[in-house]
């Protein structure tokens, strides 16, 4: 599945830079970062509440190493090197007695190497090179209130090995991103709580290296990405239990690679080999004795890619390779008495999409190679022990899935 490598050559950059016209006077900025982070990294935080009447919140991140670069108006050269060598930790967790207030939100999110870098009405070239060593990338959430009610609830949890994104708005970028993760990552959460009355949400999301783009009226977009996960484990889980919930909603999302890509101008081209050898894990387990209308949604893949222009063309390259531990997903949702009862488990190997516009005469030429050796596997299971307006079950388990089209935009 090995192909003859792409060269790419770029200089290197990481600087916020002034707002400035680019003329032919203007020199290039050429920065260099190497960071390297070899002991362990951990942030946590513990809310213990009785009654509180409006919002709740807490917010803990913990991040190995953490890179920006952006400008305006300017040719910009980066090149940064991240290396983590380290365990990175991040814990929140929330105890409520009576009532957690009319907003409650968490967000916790461990990251071993992320990356950043923005381009607007200028050139960005860039080489970007992060690794991950064995150890292990953890977010967990929890909340503890039985007893108690809450209004709104957000809950989120995040874990990633390497993660790169790119902001493009009128001009051009060439970048070159290798990335390999050797940690487990793991996004874990969930709770209980004894009434919620509004809007309840609990989510995870694990990924072993993740790219990113993001271009609007862009000139041009030419990605050449590298994604090797290696790793024992990725896994998201999220579990939670509801005495009364009004709407109510658990998921989890585990990638080995990912890789998304979109623009709304010119070229989008993306030469992609991704490799994940890792075991790929999602459950959502969830359950509430009376609901109004109760979900519990997963979603697992070993390697995802998506290449999407809303203009005239998008190029694609793309090998995938699923091998090691396999994918397996499970959501389950437990019930009494409510209304609306709902499980559903994605597996997949190897996903990819690409599209261009149908309304700008677009074009779309596709290159795709993809390998699945592993099992893939989907359980979802819907119980109601008392009554209940529907039940409604989705498991769907695929190998490898690639779809290409040309289609209008949506208004």
């Amino acid at each position: 599945m090995r192909r003859p490598a792409k060269i790419l050559t770029a200089g290197i950059l990481v600087a916020i830079l002034p707002c400035a016209a680019a003329t032919s006077q203007t020199l290039d900025s050429v920065i260099v970062s190497d960071q390297v982070q070899v002991d362990d990294i951990f942030s946590g935080q513990s809310l213990d509440v009785v009654e509180v009447t409006e919002t709740t919140t807490a917010t803990t991140t913990a991040t190995g190493n953490a890179f920006q670069g952006s400008g305006e108006g300017v040719t910009l050269d980066v090149r940064a090197n991240q290396n983590l060598q380290a365990d990175v930790t991040a814990d929140t967790r929330l105890d409520a007695a009576v009532y957690s207030g009319q907003t409650t939100v968490l967000s916790t999110a461990a990251t071993g190497n992320t990356g950043d870098s923005n381009i607007y009405g200028g050139v960005l070239t860039g080489v970007y090179n992060q690794t991950t060593g064995p150890g292990t990338i953890y977010g967990h959430s929890h909340v503890e209130a039985p007893d108690a009610e809450a209004g709104d609830v957000s809950a989120s949890v995040q874990a990633s090995g390497n993660s790169q994104g790119f902001g493009v708005s009128y001009g051009a970028v060439g970048a070159l991103v290798n990335q390999t993760n050797e940690a487990d990552v793991v996004a874990d959460g969930g709770g209980t709580y004894g009434y919620v009355t509004g809007d309840a949400t609990f989510a995870g999301a694990a990924a072993g290296n993740n790219v990113t783009s993001t271009a609007v009226g862009a000139a041009g977009e030419r990605y050449v990405i590298n994604q090797t996960n290696s790793a024992g484990l990725t896994q998201a889980s999220q579990f939670t239990a509801f005495g009364n919930g009004y709407l109510t909603t658990t998921s989890s999302t585990a990638t080995g690679n990912n890789i998304a890509a979109t623009n709304e101008g010119g070229l989008l081209d993306v030469t992609t080999t991704q490799e994940n050898q890792t075991y790929v894990r999602a459950q959502t387990e969830s359950s509430g004795y009376q609901f109004g209308a109760g979900a519990s949604l997963a979603y697992g893949v070993g390697n995802s890619l998506l290449a999407g222009n809303y203009g005239p063309e998008t190029v694609i390259d793309a090998v995938q390779l699923n091998d090691g531990g396999g994918v397996e997903v499970i959501a389950g949702y437990t019930g009494a008495e409510g209304y609306d009862a709902s499980a559903s488990a994605t597996a997949i190997g190897n996903a990819a999409t690409g599209y261009a516009c149908s309304d700008c005469d677009g074009r779309i030429t596709a290159t795709s190679q993809q390998v699945n050796n592993v099992d893939v596997g989907a359980t979802a299971n819907v119980t109601v022990t008392g009554y209940a307006r529907s039940a409604t079950g989705v498991a769907n388990a695929i190998g490898n899935t690639a779809t290409y089209y040309v289609s209008q935009p949506s208004p």
